[in-house]
């Protein structure tokens, strides 16, 4: 007779809406989309909906999204994807009573995975290092400008460590760009043009950047890489397009790694709901964009 249960009548009997509310300030990022396409299917495939809330650094909408939305709009769980919570922000999610995951880094008293930006960088180093290139540059994020978590400055953090370790000390190691592609080309035109102070590898902090790198030095006829070695951290759908060695971190996979949390704690009895922490590995995919250096 084409019925369909009514999930706002069902919810005032089970006390459940089977829907999920997801936070994150990006939609049309790399990363924050496959996060969230991760997200979906695993919420799809556990019979839940999704109500997306984009939060901006602005503290007036964050505000209403906390104080009006999340309270009033009835969910079973939230996910915080790349956000960074509040004390006061974190206190009023955890006095929805409800499961709480969060995507991206440490948050307390919150079940939270993430990778390990420090080891992350220091594992695409120390690849480059061991390939025998001592002219090396980072090209990362504003460290004025931070991402939530300190991203930018934990990825410098472990180029620089693993540089650290090996005995090199550069007083200019390091370049500012935006994580997309034009960034990385715009950066790598501005430091590949000149021979006298051209590093043989660079160490990207995302491969969207290293992605624009490469094209850089083809429009400079740099060869890439007998010439330069470029190493970035993603595994984006275009890496292996580019030949790119770099780490994967599956943040698809981190999207359905974060619903697993949320049912776990959904399906336990609610003293039971422990807080854990997962850091999540990546891998190292070597691949054409990196060899050792030219000869001098």
């Amino acid at each position: 007779m084409g019925y369909v249960v009514s999930t706002n009548a069902s919810s005032l009997v089970t006390g459940q809406t089977h829907n999920v509310g997801v936070l994150t300030p990006f939609i049309n990022r790399w990363f924050f989309a496959e996060v969230l396409e991760g997200i979906e299917s695993a919420l799809i495939a556990a019979g839940y909906d999704l109500t997306l809330y984009r939060l901006s650094s602005d503290a007036k909408q964050r505000r209403r999204v906390f104080d009006y939305f999340l309270v009033r709009k009835r969910v079973d769980a939230v996910i915080a994807v790349g956000i960074a919570l509040s004390p006061s922000e974190i206190g009023l999610l955890r006095g929805l009573g409800k499961p709480i995951a969060g995507i991206g880094g440490a948050i307390a008293g919150i079940s939270t995975l993430s990778i390990d930006d420090v080891a992350a960088s220091r594992m695409a180093t120390e690849h480059v290092l061991g390939l025998g290139h001592t002219r090396i540059m980072h090209f990362g994020g504003d460290q004025d400008e931070q991402m939530d978590f300190s991203v930018h400055a934990q990825r410098l953090a472990g180029f620089r460590g693993a540089l650290a370790d090996a005995g090199l000390v550069q007083d200019d190691d390091f370049r500012t760009t935006p994580f997309s592609i034009p960034g990385g080309f715009e950066v790598g035109l501005a430091v590949l043009a000149d021979p006298r102070s051209r590093p043989t590898a660079v160490v990207a902090g995302c491969d969207e950047i290293a992605i624009g790198v490469i094209l850089a030095a083809r429009q400079l006829g740099i060869q890439v890489p007998q010439q330069l070695s470029v190493v970035g951290l993603d595994d984006h759908n275009l890496a292996e397009m580019f030949g790119l060695t770099t780490l994967r971190q599956q943040p698809g996979r981190q999207g359905r790694l974060a619903v697993d949390l949320i049912m776990g704690q959904l399906t336990a009895p609610h003293g039971d709901r422990a807080r854990t922490a997962l850091t999540v590995p990546v891998t190292m995919l070597v691949r054409s964009s990196t060899t050792a250096p030219p000869a001098a």
